[in-house]
């Protein structure tokens, strides 16, 4: 089939880049965490780790001493880094047709639109994440899509088809 200049072109997803925008996204959330809710909230580094893994372990993880436990941490890293890699395939979605500042920026508020869905709309199911409700969550969270889709543009390969 020849192509003709009216036929209309529609731009892919680069699923691959995605995923690699949600891994590096995902790792510096996670050590941006490890380092500032400590420091600024109190607590150690191993809160935060229960806190991940507790919607596949339950609230009983949460339980003291907050101090290092096999199954915490292979739970915690497990969830973070599918959800890290589902958020970046759902911020490459929305944004894929732009550029890098429209990556950056469109993340950030991406960002920000999940902070609000895991500290507001899931405490119906985790009702324990409201206690962590603090502007740590929120600056990670806007620098996690501002990451994810940052590093998406800049990874994208486009590709084009046409349209049906």
């Amino acid at each position: 089939m020849r192509k003709t200049s009216s036929q209309r072109m529609v731009q892919l997803v680069d699923w691959s880049a995605a995923v690699w925008a949600g891994l590096l996204a995902g790792a510096l959330f996670l050590l941006l965490n490890l380092i500032l809710l400590p420091l600024f909230i109190g607590g150690n580094g191993w809160v935060i780790i229960r806190l991940m893994a507790s919607p596949m372990l339950g609230a009983a993880i949460l339980s003291p001493p907050a101090t290092f436990a096999a199954n915490a941490l292979a739970a915690a890293l497990v969830t973070h880094f599918v959800l890290s890699i589902l958020f970046s395939m759902l911020t490459a979605f929305i944004i894929h047709r732009g550029c890098l500042l429209t990556g950056i920026l469109g993340g950030a508020l991406i960002g920000l639109f999940l902070y609000l869905i895991n500290f507001y709309a899931f405490t119906f199911f985790f009702p324990w994440f409201f206690a962590m409700r603090s502007w740590v969550f929120i600056l990670t969270h806007i620098l996690f899509g501002v990451i994810a889709g940052g590093v998406y543009e800049g990874l994208e390969v486009e590709e084009f088809v046409p349209a049906d």
